[in-house]
C-alpha cells in the first residue's frame, strides 16, 4: 500500500516476524474451537450415563493441555506481533528524526514546535499499535469469525445457526456505519492534540517573558481554552467507538436468546442433543468476540492510519537543501568567496531579502557586511552555510558552485557564530565542543579565552562542566554569545563567519574579543556581518546592505569619506556612544 511506502523496508526486513506471530495466533484460536466441540462430548456422555472415571479424567487432562498451548502460543504471537511493532515504532522515530535535520530552515519556519513533537508523542505510538494490536485483532477477527461459523455450521442443523446468526448483519452494517464517523474524528483527535502539545510547549519555553507580563491568567484561559476543544474532540470520537461494543453486546445478547429458544425447543423434540445446544451457545459466545474486536479493530487501526498519513506528510517532504548529485568535498578549503549579481527570495511571491549583490573575498581578507536590521545580512550568512539555496551561478567557494559542494564538506570548513546564540541545555564544555570528543581541556579553554568568556565560566562552581538552562537559558545574553563564538573558534576553521555575534556585549568587551580576533583571523577568511561600525571597520573590504541591494562598498576610510550611509551610521553611533558616556 501507498500509505506504507516509507515503511517498506522495515517490513522487507521483519516480515518473518509477523509470518511467526500470525501463525501462533492461528494455532491458539483452532485450539480454542477445540474447547466447544469437547465440552460437547462432555455433556453428551453425563447425560447418556456412558462418562466413566477414567474417560472424565481424560478430558480434564485433554482440556489442561489445551489451556497450556493456548497460554503458550499467545504468549510467543504477543512476543513476534507486539515485538515487530516496538521494532516499527524505533524504525520510524529514528526516521522522523533523521528526516526533520534533513530539511532546511525554511520549513522550521512555518512549522511550530510543538506539532511537529506531537508526531513523535501521539502519532508513532498510534502507528505501532496498529501494527500490533490491530493486526492481531485484524487478522484475529477475521479467522475466528469464518473458523466459528464453520464450526456452528457442522455442529446444529441450518435452521438453528440460522435464527442464532440474524442480528449479526445488522451489526456489521452499524459497525462500517460508525467506522466512518470514526475515521474522521481520529484526524481531528490528531490535530487537536497537536494544537495542545505546541500550546504547552510554547509556554513552557517562553515562562519568562510571560511572568515578566503578568500573563499568567490569560496564558492559563488560553491553555484551558484549547484543552477544551481536545477534549470535545476525543468525547466526539469516544461517542462514536462508545456506541461498537454496546452494540455488539446487544447482537450477542439477541442471539442467546434467540438460541434459547428456537434450541430449547429443537431439544425437547429431539432434533439436537444437550451436547450440541451447549456447542452451539459456546461457539456464539467465541462470534461474539471477534464482532467486538473488529470494533476495537476499526478504532486502532483508524487512530493508526491517521497517524500514518501525518507522518507520510512529513516524510514526503524533500528538502530544498540537499546534496546534488555529483556534489563533491572540498579536501581542503582555500576561504575564496565569490558572490555574483546574488538576487534570492524565501518565496517567489515576497520581494528579494538581497538583490543583485556582487562581492569577491580573497582567502585571508576579511568582508563586514554592514546596514540597518532586516537588511540581508543574516540571510548573507545563511546562504554562505547553504541553510538556504541561492540560485545556481551565484555564489562560488575555492571556484566551485556552492551547489556542487556537498553539505558536510562546506559546513565542516566552516565556523559559524550565529545571530541567535543557541546552547544546548548541557555543560559549557560539551558546548564549546559541541559533542567532538577530540577536543581536550586546554583546547576548550583557549577557544573561550579569545571568545573573552574563560573568566567568566570558571567563576562558575562547577566551571566549564556547568550544565546551562535550556536555550543557555542560566547564562547571560553576552556569556551565550561569547561561548557560541568560542564554538565557531575551536573548529579552526579556514572559513569564519561572525553573524552580529556581539551584539549582547558591551563595547569594551566587544573591542577586548575583536583584539584577541585580529591575531586568530591572520590567514583565515572571515565574514563579519554587525550594526557596530566599531566592530568592523578595521575589515579589509567591507559592504553596506540597504533593502537587500548592495548600496556602498570600500574600506573603512573611503566610506567616511563618501559620505553616504555607512558614514550616516558611524555619526549616529558615535553620537549614542558620547551620550552613554555623559549618563
Amino acid at each position: 500500500m501507498k500509505r506504507f511506502k516509507h515503511l517498506r523496508g522495515f517490513l522487507r526486513k521483519h516480515l518473518w516476524r509477523y509470518a511467526l506471530g500470525v501463525l501462533c495466533l492461528l494455532a491458539v484460536d483452532v485450539l480454542q474451537l477445540i474447547i466447544p466441540r469437547l465440552l460437547a462430548n462432555v455433556t453428551d456422555s453425563l447425560a447418556y450415563g456412558q462418562l466413566t472415571p477414567a474417560g472424565l479424567k481424560r478430558h480434564v487432562f485433554l482440556l489442561l493441555g489445551l489451556a497450556s498451548a493456548i497460554a503458550a502460543g499467545r504468549f510467543l504471537w504477543r512476543i513476534f506481533i507486539n515485538g515487530a511493532a516496538r521494532k516499527a515504532d524505533f524504525c520510524l522515530r529514528n526516521k522522523l528524526f533523521a528526516h526533520l535535520e534533513k530539511l532546511p530552515a525554511s520549513y522550521f519556519n512555518h512549522h511550530k514546535t510543538g506539532d511537529l513533537m506531537a508526531h513523535a508523542t501521539n502519532d508513532i505510538p498510534a502507528v505501532r499499535q496498529a501494527m500490533g494490536q490491530g493486526l492481531m485483532l485484524f487478522v484475529d477477527a477475521i479467522f475466528m469469525t469464518a473458523a466459528t461459523l464453520f464450526a456452528l455450521l457442522r455442529t446444529v442443523p441450518l435452521k438453528l445457526a440460522a435464527v442464532s446468526l440474524l442480528p449479526f448483519p445488522f451489526l456489521a452494517a452499524g459497525t462500517a456505519l460508525l467506522s466512518r464517523l470514526a475515521g474522521i474524528r481520529h484526524r481531528r483527535v490528531h490535530e487537536a492534540f497537536a494544537r495542545l502539545t505546541d500550546r504547552a510547549q510554547e509556554n513552557i519555553s517562553g515562562i519568562r517573558v510571560v511572568k515578566s507580563f503578568a500573563q499568567e491568567r490569560a496564558e492559563i484561559t488560553r491553555f484551558v481554552a484549547t484543552a477544551r476543544e481536545n477534549v470535545a474532540e476525543n468525547m466526539g470520537l469516544t461517542r462514536v467507538w462508545g456506541l461498537m461494543e454496546p452494540m455488539a453486546t446487544l447482537a450477542s445478547l439477541v442471539g442467546f436468546a434467540l438460541v434459547l429458544g428456537f434450541g430449547g425447543a429443537m431439544i425437547i423434540r429431539g432434533e439436537i442433543s444437550l451436547g450440541d445446544f451447549v456447542a452451539c451457545t459456546s461457539y456464539l459466545a467465541m462470534l461474539t468476540w471477534p464482532m467486538i474486536a473488529m470494533g476495537w479493530v476499526i478504532n486502532v487501526v483508524q487512530r493508526g492510519f491517521a497517524g500514518l498519513d501525518r507522518l507520510n506528510a512529513i516524510l514526503d517532504e524533500v528538502p530544498e537543501v540537499r546534496d546534488e548529485p555529483g556534489a563533491i568535498d572540498l579536501p581542503a578549503a582555500l576561504g575564496d568567496i565569490e558572490v555574483r549579481n546574488l538576487t534570492f527570495r524565501y518565496a517567489p511571491d515576497l520581494p528579494p531579502a538581497l538583490d543583485g549583490v556582487s562581492f569577491h573575498l580573497r582567502p585571508g581578507e576579511i568582508l563586514a557586511v554592514v546596514g540597518r536590521t532586516g537588511c540581508g545580512k543574516s540571510t548573507l550568512m545563511g546562504i554562505l552555510t547553504r541553510q538556504y539555496n541561492p540560485p545556481r551561478g551565484t555564489v562560488f567557494i575555492d571556484g566551485i558552485d556552492i551547489l556542487d559542494i556537498s553539505l558536510h564538506s562546506l559546513r565542516s570548513h566552516i565556523g559559524l557564530a550565529p545571530q541567535e546564540a543557541f546552547l544546548f541545555s548541557t555543560s559549557i564544555a560539551h558546548n564549546i565542543s559541541f559533542g567532538d570528543g577530540t577536543y581536550g581541556r586546554d583546547q576548550i579553554a583557549a577557544a573561550a579565552e579569545m571568545a573573552q568568556v574563560k573568566d567568566d565560566i570558571e567563576a562558575f562552581p562547577d566551571g566549564f562542566d556547568t550544565v546551562v538552562g535550556e536555550r543557555g537559558v542560566t547564562l547571560s545574553g553576552g556569556q551565550r554569545q561569547r561561548v557560541c563564538i568560542a564554538r565557531a573558534l575551536i573548529r579552526n576553521p579556514a572559513i569564519l563567519l561572525l553573524d552580529d555575534c556581539l551584539s549582547a556585549v558591551d563595547t569594551q568587551t566587544e573591542a577586548r574579543i575583536l583584539a584577541q580576533l585580529r591575531e586568530y583571523m591572520k590567514g583565515r577568511t572571515c565574514v563579519i556581518s554587525s550594526h557596530r561600525i566599531s566592530a568592523v571597520k578595521h575589515a579589509d573590504h567591507i559592504i553596506v546592505l540597504d533593502d537587500g541591494k548592495l548600496v556602498e562598498q570600500g574600506t573603512h576610510e573611503s566610506l567616511l569619506a563618501a559620505g553616504g550611509l555607512y558614514a550616516d551610521m558611524y555619526e549616529r553611533q558615535l553620537l549614542e556612544e558620547e551620550l552613554e558616556s555623559r549618563a
